[in-house]
């Protein structure tokens, strides 16, 4: 069965016919007017039926970053959309008349890379999408997890720091604000501020050279293993490793992966990432370790996993 993936962002919603090996057939690309609820429905139908035109589709999913309830209609909140209590499932499934599901797009992407990408070949799976927030998805014993009121899996807001660094949500010390990519930022300009005569002076010039500091300045001094961009990394991968050992002791997953922007740093990131996990894991030593690796979707993730969630939906063997 082909089934349409698409996954609408703050700025953009893309979408896909994917087969049921992951391999997208055709995909479009349109804007987002992410004030108008209407203008998004309208684009996703358009979408739709423009991506069936050339191909028999007999499931739809849509991946969203927002709460969506557990039965993967309604859309509670999303934090860049105008999306409030938003029956968007019923909605779009009575005007394309296709079997359709809402699904979490940090779920979505986790999805498709246990399915299709890097976690294959487990049957537990934590993936940790560190972007400009820190987005998380779980599954456990072939199953996503998301909880009671179909909202679990927001990783990236357990507790790090007691009373810590104000987080977007509100509270204080979520793991975000110390394993993100801002936060990643953060920890260049204090190198580039307390370090310009060591460390820190490729920072402090390129910061001087372009009037700030930003992920693709950032990019290319991990690139080119600028010992300043090196130890902000090392210092986000601790945050992220200390969270992860968390989560392991809960979850005990085979399988960490790793996504996300930030991701691009490889082994620079796997590194510091083990080692406090490692650290900070209560049992380490006494059983098998969890593994850590990249994720290997990129950018196709979203619609690959919410065309595959969709089909099982159809299917009636669920994800």
């Amino acid at each position: 069965m082909y089934a349409v993936g698409i996954d609408i962002g703050g700025t953009k919603i893309a979408g896909a016919v994917v087969d049921e090996q992951g391999k997208i057939l055709a995909a479009r690309r349109v804007p987002t007017d992410a004030s108008d609820v209407k203008s998004i429905e309208d684009a996703v139908v358009a979408m739709v039926e423009d991506l069936r035109t050339e191909f028999e589709v007999g499931a739809v999913g849509v991946a969203a970053a927002g709460f969506i309830d557990a039965a993967q209609s309604e859309i509670y909140y999303a934090p860049n959309l105008a999306w409030r209590n938003e029956p968007f499932r019923d909605k779009l499934q009575a005007r394309i008349n296709v079997p359709t599901i809402i699904e979490n797009d940090a779920n979505a992407a986790g999805w498709a890379e246990f399915v299709h990408g890097a976690g294959a070949l487990t049957s537990d799976m934590v993936m940790l999408t560190i972007g400009t927030g820190v987005g998380g998805a779980v599954v456990l014993n072939d199953r996503l997890l998301r909880g009671g009121f179909g909202v679990g899996g927001e990783l990236g807001h357990i507790r790090l720091i007691p009373d810590g660094i104000e987080c977007g949500c509100g509270v204080k010390g979520c793991f975000e604000p110390y394993g993100s990519g801002r936060a990643l930022q953060r920890y260049c300009e204090d190198i580039a501020d307390t370090q310009a005569e060591g460390i820190g002076a490729e920072l402090a010039r390129v910061r001087a050279e372009n009037g700030g500091l930003n992920g693709t300045l950032i990019a290319g001094l991990l690139e080119a293993k600028d010992a300043g961009a090196l130890e902000a990394l090392r210092i986000l991968g601790t945050y992220i490793g200390t969270a992860a050992a968390s989560l392991g002791a809960v979850l005990d997953p085979q399988l960490f992966v790793i996504g996300g922007g930030v991701a691009q740093a490889g082994e620079d990131l796997l590194g510091p990432i083990r080692e406090a996990y490692r650290a900070h894991h209560p049992a380490h030593g006494y059983h098998p370790e969890a593994t850590f690796v990249i994720a290997e979707l990129v950018n196709d993730a979203g619609v690959v996993g919410a065309a595959d969630i969709a089909r099982r939906y159809a299917e009636g063997t669920p994800a």
